[in-house]
């Protein structure tokens, strides 16, 4: 079980008000800085960011030398002792003086991939987490922790993932509560419409036609992959390409979109902004230049139209010159994509196959036949997988 950006806006606050540290889990560019701030905010909390990959062993707290004569003791026995003293990073010494001058206010330290520092590192901050101490510093009252991890394999569901992490160590895990976060394309489309400035329309509308490309996490298909992160700055690069002359457009749009969201992404979004006032239609997918424009398509523009035929103009099917048209059309169509036009067939009307088998009877050898028997046998190659 996972919860979503909204839900966790809910959930993170409620763990903090219960006296526990939350460790949230999720993929890189899915938005968890951007959650603890707006959790700081709603709460009205302070903000300290430490960036633990980025941290080294001693960053918190470094041993320096006896400052004056008072710092050294003198024993009976055993000779002159240095009382040794800790200088703290600016991080803690903000978190301390803002603490002291606005006693009222909650203050959020968020210790950001924290399974991405070195072990050493982690362990250093495991009494800061644990127990809220380093050597004889007390973190104040109002002092909350937030943790935000990568997931590793050695996470139940996050078995596929390869990102760099040293394994946390067990008491961290046993007093931590892991809160793991998923993407909604609703919830970030609604953001999305909402922020000020608000993201490129284009980039809103071609997730709303294809709401599972908002966040792919697959290792097989490259290091560059969509993400929420990803998007915004697709959307802040499309404003400014828009600026260029069309032919410049077209020259760049594609590499510059596959460079953050992966050849196969970034280049059907790319035909997308292109398209623009030239996009390929139910009316034009029958024009002359329609299957040319259909086959340059990607799968999901091509299975959404055959759907769409489907779904507003079936009955055309039942005649050879549309019937010839449309099986051509969903040839060129991957097998995946074919089976799921197949099996929208039945939604398209129950008169639609007793329609085509009434044609295919009196001509068997005909255009409608041919599509008849093509759907069957793709819905049955579908049901059989």
């Amino acid at each position: 079980m996972a919860l979503t950006y909204q839900q966790l806006l809910i959930a993170v606050p409620l763990v903090l008000r219960a006296g526990n540290v939350p460790s949230i889990v999720g993929d890189a560019g899915i938005g968890k800085s951007a959650l603890v701030a707006e959790v700081a905010r709603q709460e009205g909390a302070a903000l300290y960011t430490t960036v633990v990959s980025l941290s080294e062993k001693g960053d918190l707290a470094i041993p320096v030398p006896p400052l004056t004569s008072d710092s050294f003791v003198q024993t009976q026995h055993h000779g002159r002792l240095a009382n040794v003293q800790f200088g703290y990073s600016e991080t803690l010494v903000q978190i301390i003086k803002h603490a002291e001058g606005h006693p009222d206010q909650p203050i959020i330290w968020f210790l950001d991939e924290f399974n991405r520092g070195s072990q050493a590192v982690q362990s250093e901050l495991m009494n800061l987490v644990l127990q809220r101490q380093i050597n004889a510093l007390r973190l104040p009252h109002q002092v909350q922790i937030v943790i935000a991890e990568n997931p590793d394999s050695s996470m139940v569901g996050f078995e596929d993932r390869t990102y760099d992490v040293a394994v946390g160590d067990a008491a961290i895990k046993d007093r931590t509560v892991r809160l793991e976060m998923t993407t909604s394309t609703a919830e970030w489309v609604k953001w999305a419409t909402q922020r000020q400035p608000a993201i490129n329309t284009l980039v809103v509308n071609y997730l709303r036609n294809h709401p599972d490309r908002l966040s792919i996490v697959n290792p097989d298909q490259g290091d560059l992959q969509p993400t929420p992160r990803a998007w915004e700055r697709v959307s802040t690069n499309l404003d400014q390409l828009q600026k260029l002359s069309l032919a410049d457009q077209q020259a760049l749009a594609a590499d510059l979109f596959s460079g953050d969201l992966g050849a196969e992404v970034g280049t059907s979004f790319a035909e997308f902004v292109l398209a623009q006032g030239n996009e390929l239609t139910l009316t034009t997918l029958r024009s002359p230049a329609g299957p040319a424009a259909f086959k340059r398509a990607d799968e999901a523009t091509k299975v959404a139209l055959l759907r769409e035929w489907l779904k507003k103009d079936c009955q055309s099917l039942a005649t050879a010159s549309e019937a010839t048209v449309f099986a051509n059309l969903l040839e060129s169509v991957s097998p995946d994509g074919q089976v799921a036009v197949a099996h929208s067939v039945g939604e398209a009307g129950p008169g639609l196959l007793d329609e085509m088998y009434q044609v295919a009877v009196k001509a068997p050898d005909g255009a409608v036949a041919d599509l008849y028997h093509q759907l069957a046998l793709v819905a049955t190659r579908g049901d059989n997988h």
